[in-house]
């Protein structure tokens, strides 16, 4: 089997597991005594959170790499993670709105949680910003990337830490969704969500895939111009 059939059973597989993932999440997963019905929306909200997280990250290490390198694939490797994860934090910015809505009553509380995702999205939009202001490409990668390393300590910071020195004012319910990071669900609740949590980071581990592919043929096209 060559590697475009695997390519495609691959994706057949993911589409497939989250199908049943969205099924299980409203059919198979339980209500909560505390939060019922809207308990489904974290099947959603923390695993596309957590993968907006690792996609920030990933973005930092490439342009880490790409500062030590000087490659050109590593610079669009840092902006395809850095694209993706502001696309699903974006996700989880928009699923957390929901679930305050119905938990709490407004879309947006300035808990410590949505404050952070709040400059968190900030910080990355500032880094897209930057690279449009930028018209020469190789001094456009280099600050770029400067400005990328530093969410090596921003992204873990807002998301990590922050929260937690808020913990007494946040609003995040306990025992689902925590400030010490533990898992407290029941059995077929933990077994959804961790569900989920692979098949979006499925997902996006194929998108990332697809755009570095896309940059490598949009780079081959230019040497072949040049």
């Amino acid at each position: 089997m060559n590697g475009e059939r695997w390519s495609d059973v691959g994706k057949a597989v993911l589409g497939l597991w989250m199908v049943a993932v969205i099924v299980a999440a409203f059919l198979y997963a339980p209500s909560d005594a505390v939060l019922g019905q809207a308990v489904r929306i974290i099947f959603f909200h923390i695993p596309t959170a957590w993968v907006a997280v690792l996609a920030f990250l990933l973005s930092s290490v490439y342009g880490l790499i790409y500062l030590a390198k000087r490659r050109r694939m590593d610079d669009h490797r840092a902006v395809n993670a850095a694209g993706l994860g502001l696309v699903f934090c974006l996700l989880a910015t928009l699923s957390g709105l929901l679930f305050a809505r119905i938990t709490w009553g407004s879309f947006w509380n300035w808990d410590p949680r949505e404050t952070t995702i709040f400059f968190l999205l900030l910080f990355y939009a500032a880094y897209f910003a930057l690279r449009m202001a930028v018209s020469d490409e190789e001094r456009r990668a280099t600050l770029s990337a400067a400005y990328n390393v530093l969410g090596l300590v921003v992204v873990p910071f807002l998301v990590f830490v922050a929260p937690r020195l808020a913990e007494l004012s946040g609003l995040h319910p306990d025992p689902l969704i925590n400030v010490r990071g533990s898992l407290e669900m029941g059995p077929r609740t933990l077994a959804v969500f961790l569900a989920a949590l692979a098949g979006f980071s499925g997902i996006f581990l194929w998108a990332y895939l697809l755009a570095n592919r896309v940059s490598r043929l949009q780079e081959a096209l230019l040497e072949e111009e040049r």
